[in-house]
Parts: structure tokens; sequence; C-alpha cells
């Protein structure tokens, strides 16, 4: 008999996919993600921000500058070997942007963090709201774009089953 399908956001699933990811090195097997480094805003809390409360086995950190977090993330990947990382999550607009600095730092030196930036809306496109900054000749581009190149791997995602 096939096992019920589970319905979840794609801030669920991310979540739950992120604990399962593990390292094994030496025989010894580590969790890769230590935890997420934080600022909500309007682009992540309600995604997001609902699935670390509902799986805390991600462990949640609250920060005060975005870039400061990135480049935390960076010095942990960095002690830990590459072993294990931090992810980092931030509202859409400034907030996205203040990580940018510390992508490329991540990049340049091989480091690996996983930036999770707040984005546009997946379902209906609307005009800038608060803080967040769009390109007004298109709605299906966003200050996100700014990580394509220096990111080492870059993508947006709509949908769990993108995943």
């Amino acid at each position: 008999m096939k096992p019920p399908t589970e319905r979840l956001t794609l801030a669920q699933a991310l979540v739950r996919f992120l604990i399962q990811q593990q390292v094994e090195r030496d025989g010894r097997r580590q969790p890769f993600f230590g935890g997420c480094f934080g600022i909500f805003g309007h682009g992540n809390v309600s995604g997001i921000g609902q699935a670390l409360q509902q799986y805390p086995k991600l462990r949640y950190y609250q920060t005060r500058n975005e870039q400061a977090m990135v480049h935390t993330a960076v010095a942990y990947a960095k002690m830990k070997n590459r072993l294990q990382t931090m992810v980092c999550t931030s509202s859409i607009g400034p907030g996205a942007t203040n990580m940018i600095t510390g992508a490329a730092v991540a990049t340049t030196n091989r480091l690996p963090v996983l930036l999770l930036p707040g984005d546009i809306f997946a379902r209906r496109n609307v005009a800038p709201v608060l803080q967040q900054l769009e390109s007004e000749h298109t709605q299906d581009v966003s200050v996100n774009d700014c990580f394509k190149p220096v990111s080492r791997y870059w993508d947006r995602l709509y949908r769990p089953d993108q995943l």
C-alpha cells in the first residue's frame, strides 16, 4: 500500500530536506547544516520562518546584520573544514543585497554557504512593497538576480516539487 501524500509548502519541504543532509568522513556522519542564521521580514517570515519554527531540528539563530551573518557562516564553514555550514535567510530588498559581498567571499574561497533571501511572489506579480526592490520593466527579476555572478550555484524555487 502506498503511503499517503503529505502536502508541504516549499519552505517546509526545504527545511525538511536540509535537516536530512549528512556528510561523512572517516566513518563519522554529521549534519551538513549546523543551523540557520536569519533576519525576518516580508519575503521570508511566513514561509521559511514558519517552517523553521515547525522543524526546530535546524536551529535558528537571530542576527542583526545580513552581511555579518554570511561572513560568520563562511568562517563557520572554514573552521569546520567545509564539512559543515550554515544557512542564511533574509527579507527581500536591501536585506538580500547585504548578503552579496559574503556570497562573493564564499565563492572565491570555495567555502559552502546556503543563502536563502526572500524573493518575488511565486503566484502573482505585484508592485514593490515596502523595501522590496524590483525592476519596473519586468516583474520576474528581483535583486536576487545579483547573486548569479557571485554564486557557485543559483536557482529560484517556486514549488516544493522543484527540490
